[in-house]
């Protein structure tokens, strides 16, 4: 136990020590999570361009056009004279949207002739264009329904009885999840958990193989030879420490951008504890397994990189190939993520994130069962290659140092 304790004491000591270290895991998830905060802070994409090409000109195409100004979503800039290339215009206003609105508009409104409205959307960013499209199916919607009820009422149809020849029926459409629609809450959460992952597995890429190629394991972990897990504790302890001040960092920038914390904190401490555990004991097994601090690193960030785009967060996981689906049920991102959501967006009973806990904590126990068996083999083989009288002398060393 003594030797555990001088050993868990150097640890944090070379922990703290190292620059690069101590940026990658304190200075990168605070200038990310800052970053991050405020790219999304909006929330909501507001003022997007939309082009309305107004081929009539008349007070009733007018009117349209000013309706779809004041949807706060969107910003219009309108043509009476058709641009010689449309597309030209979208690029240099980068506009969302196009909204041709033809010649006679309304004076075939006026004769119940059904003019078509064009609207060519912007496809290049599928989140602006989203945005746009639904700002102008509510407006275009909202006009065509009143434009209808005023020609009936004019007609001579009581304006009660015109609402319903326009709408035999009412559809009530009701959002639920992130009502607002807001990216800050969708995204930035997410985010803060992928830069987490990544800066534990670059903290454990280092842990073994650094100590693996600059020989110092020997001479420090003679004691500890036949001792394995004990020697792994030694080397996660002080990055599930340093996970705690992430996590509290974090819990303070939630406050600073306003973004509210998941249901059910408790659950989501532990659904923390289990993936920062998971995700170190792969670490663990990846730098026992490749002895070069570089190589560990570089394989670490090739399965950390596609990590959130493969995690099935923003693209269902269904959808995706059986192999890249076993990838992302490998990767402890993938069900923190999964539970993350139903905490946090959807609010989900507590109960639903289960499974996914249970697969976390599967990882877990299989990642910390393979990194010990093969930190077991990498004990034997060290030890066995390292002469005996060195290590006699290593040992005698440590107790006169004592």
């Amino acid at each position: 136990m003594k030797e555990f304790f001088r050993l868990l004491k150097r640890e944090f000591k070379l922990f703290f020590s190292n620059s690069t270290l101590r940026t990658v895991f304190f200075v990168a998830p605070i200038f990310y999570a800052t970053l991050l905060g405020f790219v999304y802070q909006s929330g909501k994409v507001e003022n997007t361009p939309v082009l309305v090409v107004d081929r009539d000109n008349t007070p009733l195409s007018n009117q349209l056009t000013e309706m779809l100004d004041d949807n706060k979503s969107i910003r219009i800039i309108k043509y009476i004279q058709e641009p010689l290339s449309i597309k030209d215009e979208v690029i240099r206003h980068e506009a969302a949207a196009v909204v041709i609105i033809p010649s006679r508009f309304e004076g075939d409104m006026l004769q119940k002739k059904y003019p078509e409205l064009n609207v060519y959307i912007n496809t290049g960013n599928v989140l602006t264009a989203n945005f746009a499209s639904k700002a102008l199916q509510l407006t275009i919607g909202t006009f065509s329904a009143g434009a209808s009820i005023k020609a009936l009422q004019k007609a001579g149809m009581p304006a009660a009885k015109a609402a319903t020849q326009y709408e035999p029926f009412k559809a009530n459409y009701i959002t639920l999840f992130n009502t607002t629609g807001n990216y800050l809450i969708f995204m930035w959460p997410a985010m803060l958990a992928v830069v987490l992952q990544q800066v534990i597995l670059l903290a454990m890429a280092v842990s073994f193989a650094a100590e693996f190629q600059r020989g110092s394991f020997v001479k420090e972990y003679v004691k500890m030879k036949k001792w394995a897990f004990p020697t792994m504790l030694i080397k996660v302890i002080p990055i599930w420490v340093s996970s705690v001040l992430i996590v509290g960092i974090y819990y303070f920038m939630h406050m600073i951008f306003r973004v509210p914390m998941p249901e059910g904190i408790f659950n989501f401490i532990l659904l923390t504890a289990v993936f920062v555990g998971s995700v170190s004991f792969l670490g663990v097994f990846i730098s026992i397994l490749i002895p070069d601090a570089l190589k560990a690193t570089q394989i670490l960030m090739v399965i950390a990189s596609p990590a959130f785009i493969i995690s099935g967060f923003t693209w269902p996981l269904s959808a995706m190939p059986a192999f890249v689906q076993f990838i992302a049920n490998i990767i402890p991102l993938t069900p923190f993520l999964q539970a993350f959501k139903i905490l946090l967006i959807q609010k989900g009973s507590v109960e639903l994130t289960f499974p996914y806990l249970k697969h976390l904590s599967i990882l877990l126990v299989v990642y910390a069962i393979i990194g010990w068996i093969a930190l077991k083999i990498k004990l034997w083989f060290i030890f066995k290659k390292a002469a005996p009288q060195e290590i006699a002398l290593e040992g005698a060393s440590e107790e006169e140092v004592e």
